[in-house]
């Protein structure tokens, strides 16, 4: 063993004696609930949400078995992840409920320990498993649902293309002052393409407004993005000028043109990941595409999303300390009643998570509380349950 090796050796052994007993000793008791809690809730969850499918198509559509299981462990990360805040809820209403059926909590709190600093460790186990959980839902299960959805196309022998081969839809919005005074969004521009190879879109109608008014039409065969000048290169169309009264004021007709246009389109039309396999910088850079388009519910969904990837690792801690405070109260509890009472708590969350969700979306919270509300609820279950086992 190299001189490093064992001075970090001896640097690890000397945290480990000054990590107070008491804390040694719970943090031992939560790690073997918390895997038993991993494997379980990880085990369901993945036969419900990926298994059965899996086993469908093997055997209705021919799926490769070696592809089934490929993608089942591709897959499994995703279940992972949903599953840490649960295990440490189950972990820690284990743990304690285990300590305090056999009297060592009443013993502990007989010498002195007060209350909170019983329920310490299990926080301080919690925010390790938040961090564990963020790190896995950024660099490990976007990747993985990718490549999942990846392999089951090719295999299927329905690889999508990486982009919308029709009907390429954008609209820009601007803010337009009223007779009254006031502002209001109205729509600047729509642009559409009937088709898309890849390279060139085909079958095009661009509509132009200025203050609230159609201003101009174009209509082109096809049209290519040009790296160099930045500008779309318009091909065989025509441009019609519209009055104010909405008459043709002037016709246009030409072989290449080029057009100053947002280049947005382009970005719509190559293929996006979906929520699951995107981390939160590649949500953002679709939200930025999206901002540009001006679909405010295509927005708001995404500021949802973006803002619950950062809620999830954190809701370990709220778990963690709702377990442990239900833990401490003196009663002999089984295995089965700590996961009965683990899955009436996690159902609870996620019925407020889905409607916070649904509320956010139509506007009615902001993204940020309507991510966060969850997590502020049970860590206010949690810290009262605290103060009443504290009396």
């Amino acid at each position: 063993m190299t001189d490093s090796a064992l001075k970090s050796r001896k640097n690890f052994r000397w945290w480990l004696i000054r990590v107070p007993v008491i804390d040694r000793y719970i943090a031992t008791e939560l790690i073997a609930p918390f895997l038993f809690g991993l494997g379980a809730f990880s085990s369901v969850g993945v036969s419900i949400g990926t298994l059965f499918d899996l086993v469908r198509r093997v055997t209705e559509k021919g799926l490769p078995v070696q592809i089934a299981v490929e993608v089942f462990l591709l897959k499994l990360p995703d279940f992972i992840v949903i599953a840490f805040p649960m295990s440490v809820l189950l972990g820690t209403l284990m743990a304690y409920s285990r300590l305090s059926a056999d009297s060592e909590l009443v013993a502990l709190r007989s010498c002195g320990v007060r209350v909170w600093r019983l329920v310490l460790p299990a926080l301080a186990f919690s925010a390790i498993v938040t961090g564990i959980t963020f790190g896995f839902n950024e660099l490990v299960v976007p990747a993985a649902n990718y490549q999942a959805t990846i392999t089951l196309e090719r295999a299927l022998n329905r690889e999508k293309p990486p982009f919308n081969e029709s009907n390429i839809i954008f609209t820009e919005y601007d803010k337009v002052r009223q007779p009254d005074g006031n502002k209001e969004t109205v729509l600047k521009r729509l642009f559409y393409a009937e088709k898309f190879d890849g390279k060139q879109m085909k079958g095009l109608t661009i509509f132009e407004r200025y203050q609230g008014n159609l201003s101009q039409i174009i209509s082109a065969e096809s049209a290519v993005w040009n790296v160099a000048k930045n500008t779309w290169d318009f091909f065989n169309g025509t441009i019609y000028v519209i009055e104010k009264d909405g008459s043709y004021g002037k016709i246009v007709r030409f072989e290449n043109q080029q057009l100053q246009l947002p280049r947005t389109p382009l970005d719509l039309a190559e293929r996006g990941r979906d929520y699951g396999e995107m981390s939160i910088a590649q949500a953002k850079e679709r939200l930025a595409i999206l901002q540009q388009g001006g679909d405010e519910k295509k927005i708001r969904k995404m500021e949802v999303r973006i803002q619950q990837k950062y809620a999830l690792p954190f809701i370990c801690i709220g778990f963690g300390l709702v377990g442990a405070t239900l833990g401490i109260k003196p009663r002999r509890a089984s295995k089965a009643t700590s996961f009965g009472i683990s899955i009436v708590v996690i159902f609870g969350y996620y019925l407020v998570a889905f409607l916070t969700n649904a509320l956010g979306q139509m506007s009615v919270l902001s993204p940020l509380v309507a991510a966060w509300l969850p997590n502020v609820i049970v860590l206010s279950i949690g810290g009262f349950l605290l103060m009443k086992a504290s009396r």
